[in-house]
């Protein structure tokens, strides 16, 4: 059985919500593999490069290491939690039974196929290493319920509620689900099926309007 991918977003990180969500996703009873996003970590980032000039490639692979640090500050938080670095690695977690957390940098920093700018953040990341994995699913945790007034894809991505390239490095065969407050106030432990709701592409909307 292929691993749901879930990226747990950073704006999490010091909140209730965030523990809340490690032990929900810790029930599980069907394996999944969680991507950090960058968080307050990545924050620092844009600071920094504002403050001292530094170049898009730098600032991309800093921003890629600041998912790195929430993922190590994720796998504290609960006994089922292992890192992993590499799809073996993460092979190996789920062998044992135990959830892998990824941390992305060695696989992505100098992948030729992720671009080197903000555009790219753990939304698309996730997308990225759900294909890597042959996975049927990915999972976005966000600290809102804002997507709930979203329809399509395109209409997240023109929120800002998901990054512009996402629709892009989503595999066309991976269903897309979205979780937020809501979701995680209504969840049943152990967690037996994805929570959140499903997300259409912006081709499916595009062609239903066209009818």
């Amino acid at each position: 059985m292929k691993p749901l991918v879930v990226k747990l977003g950073g704006s999490t990180a010091g909140k209730a919500e965030m523990q809340h969500w490690i032990d929900a996703l810790a029930s599980s009873t069907f394996p999944l593999v969680i991507v950090p996003g960058g968080g307050p970590f990545a924050d620092q980032v844009r600071l920094a490069q504002k403050r001292f000039g530094i170049s898009d490639d730098a600032a991309h692979a800093m921003a890629i290491l600041s998912m790195d640090q929430f993922g190590m500050m994720l796998a504290e938080r609960h006994d089922r939690l292992r890192l992993a670095r590499t799809v073996g690695e993460i092979g190996d977690v789920l062998v044992a039974e135990r959830i892998p957390v990824w941390l992305p940098s060695t696989m992505t920093i100098d992948a030729a196929d992720v671009e080197r700018s903000w555009n790219v953040t753990s939304d698309s990341l996730s997308a990225w290493l759900a294909e890597k994995l042959g996975a049927k699913a990915l999972l976005l945790i966000k600290q809102t319920d804002e997507y709930l007034h979203c329809a399509s894809l395109s209409a997240l991505a023109d929120a800002a509620i998901v990054d512009p390239l996402l629709d892009k490095m989503l595999a066309p065969d991976i269903d897309l689900y979205i979780a937020g407050p809501q979701t995680l106030d209504a969840l049943k432990l152990p967690l037996a099926t994805i929570p959140g709701h499903p997300i259409m592409r912006c081709s499916i909307v595009e062609d239903m309007g066209a009818q």
